[in-house]
């Protein structure tokens, strides 16, 4: 038998591109904000987005899952035409309160603190979902939701496994501070990053993690393992792989971040 305790045990998360990434966690398999349309411009509220990549993979390709983790439904690379369709086959998407009654029966909306408990197989006892803050852009989350909506982040427990972070595309280190309160230290943090911003919306300000802040997140909430998300495959993030990875050397948390990620493509 291992002598290496369970929550540090560490389980593979394949990033598919954008903030696509697949998990098995528990004996459950989880996508996050499934985006599997091809390149080309999508238009969002106010904006038009330019995918500049594929995914690494399709929708047939991912086998069956059991949880979609969907930040939010309201912009093309968080959930796509592709991805929608994806929804009808998974039997529980988790995501805003508002996308939990756009979504239909098979989606729940978790406010903020708010939990669900999910039976593993075999009766292997339960792995917990909370939702968590997340602010999509910058300053306060009451003057960002009217223009850019709700956005939620996870935390997945369970007895025995590691306590892994899913921040969607937050922004605010205020919120990753409450959620450190309350669960740090946390094993894995799956940080969306990329720093996007646009020109004429909030000045130019963030409106997700850049690359320094998403290295300071690393810090705040004790992060054994960071895998960034979220910062490839669309024309409106400002970062990319080479600025997380300079971030990371220069906070002395090389060894945090993913080694499969890191690994060149």
């Amino acid at each position: 038998m291992s002598s290496v305790p369970a929550s540090t045990v560490q389980f593979s998360v394949r990033v598919l591109g954008g903030p696509t990434a697949l998990f098995e966690y528990g004996g459950l398999r989880f996508l996050t904000d499934p985006t599997f349309d091809a390149p080309g411009d999508y238009p969002a509220p106010g904006a038009t987005l330019t995918k500049t990549a594929p995914s690494t993979a399709a929708p047939g390709d991912l086998g069956p899952v059991d949880v979609v983790l969907l930040s939010h439904d309201e912009h093309p690379d968080n959930l796509d035409n592709s991805g929608r369709a994806l929804l009808a086959d998974v039997p529980l998407t988790l995501t805003t309160p508002g996308g939990g009654q756009r979504l239909g029966e098979k989606a729940k909306g978790l406010a903020d603190w708010e939990s669900i408990e999910l039976d593993r197989p075999g009766g292997g006892g339960t792995v917990t979902v909370t939702g968590v803050p997340a602010v999509h852009g910058p300053g306060a989350r009451e003057a960002v939701e009217p223009i850019l909506g709700q956005v939620i982040g996870f935390v997945l427990t369970g007895e025995g496994l590691p306590t892994v972070y899913v921040s969607g595309d937050n922004a605010s280190l205020d919120a990753v501070k409450d959620i450190a309160e309350r669960f740090a230290p946390v094993d894995t943090a799956i940080l969306f990053a990329g720093a996007p911003r646009f020109p004429g919306l909030f000045d130019g300000g963030l409106i997700v993690l850049d690359s320094t802040q998403a290295a300071e997140a690393t810090q705040i909430l004790g992060a054994r393992r960071v895998v960034p998300v979220h910062c490839d495959s669309w024309a409106h993030f400002t970062e990319g792989h080479e600025e997380l990875e300079a971030a990371f050397t220069a906070a002395g948390l090389t060894d945090r971040l993913d080694p499969d990620w890191v690994q060149p493509a």
